[in-house]
């Protein structure tokens, strides 16, 4: 069901390379947002780096998520966020 392209010279790459383009397929953005930790987030992008999916720089800067929905409250365990665009050719 899914496939799974190689990454550029870079090691990650928002479009396949051209040579596995198809006409039949067409652009789409996906979106991944994780939350946790710092410490785990920062683990996270390093995985999917490793593996060639996404750049480290290509993450959004983390972005506190409140407990509770209360804006200025921090603790130990604060709670992060960051944010993954990327544009990826499906087949129709």
């Amino acid at each position: 069901m899914f496939e799974y392209l190689e990454p550029d010279n870079r090691g990650a790459s928002n479009l396949p390379p051209s040579p596995r383009s198809n006409p039949q397929t067409h652009p789409e953005k996906v979106r991944h947002l994780l939350y946790g930790s710092l410490a785990a987030i920062d683990c996270t992008i390093k995985i999917l780096h490793a593996h060639g999916y996404a750049d480290p720089n290509d993450w959004s800067d983390p972005i506190p998520v409140p407990p509770g929905g209360v804006v200025g409250t921090a603790s130990p365990d604060m709670q992060w966020m960051v944010i993954l665009t990327k544009t990826l050719l499906i087949e129709e």
